[in-house]
């Protein structure tokens, strides 16, 4: 596969081959995934695979951009703002911890970041499909807050950054290394708390 240039083909088999790329990917990553193993899971010719993605990097940043809006709905899409401040800042921190800390979010971290310097097209299409749709979602849940007086956030974008970061801790650094994946509710608790309190002494409204 050559080019993350070349366009992405949708046909019958288009959801197939992507489901078939999701479950690869997830087992063996980006470097141990052959397409071989791709198009035989898929249950499809590699010729029907080539067709719809030219390029293995294209074929896993699709599944890495689908993966992250499932994620981002399933975080923040049902978002109870009526809720005090706090409570949603939590539950939404809770999510993007899981998320953070899952085996997919891992892997696609290692691979974009791992790739993105030779190939920078995967980069930006990790970038749109995961930190900036993440914060674009954040910052829809945020601005109702901001509309009834209970936050105060001039920098929208930096602010979701910044929850975002909060809740990676140190959690997600040694997940990352492989030094500690195993966390349990207590763990994820103290990082999501501590990152609702550090965002709400930054930017809570104050009377």
């Amino acid at each position: 596969m050559a080019s993350t240039q070349a366009e992405i083909k949708k046909g019958r088999k288009f959801d197939q081959v992507l489901e078939g790329a999701r479950v690869v990917f997830m087992r063996d990553g980006f470097e141990g995934a052959s397409v071989d193993d791709i198009a035989r899971v898929a249950g499809v010719s590699k010729a029907t695979l080539y067709a719809y993605f030219p390029d293995k990097r294209l074929l896993f940043s699709e599944v890495a951009r689908i993966e992250c809006n499932r994620q981002a709905e399933a975080a923040l899409g049902h978002m109870d703002i009526t809720a005090p401040v706090r409570e949603t800042l939590c539950a939404a921190g809770e999510r993007l911890v899981c998320f953070f800390l899952s085996e997919f979010g891992q892997q696609m971290y290692r691979a974009c970041v791992a790739e993105s310097h030779r190939f920078p097209e995967l980069g930006r299409r990790f970038y749109a499909s995961g930190p900036m749709m993440l914060k674009q979602r954040l910052g829809a849940v945020l601005e109702a807050y901001v509309a009834r007086g209970d936050l105060v956030i001039e920098d929208m974008d930096l602010a979701t950054s910044q929850f975002a970061e909060l809740c990676k801790a140190d959690m997600f650094v040694r997940c990352l290394c492989g030094i500690d994946c195993d966390h349990d509710q207590a763990d994820i608790d103290r990082v999501v708390q501590g990152a609702a309190d550090m965002f709400l002494a930054r930017y809570g409204a104050r009377n």
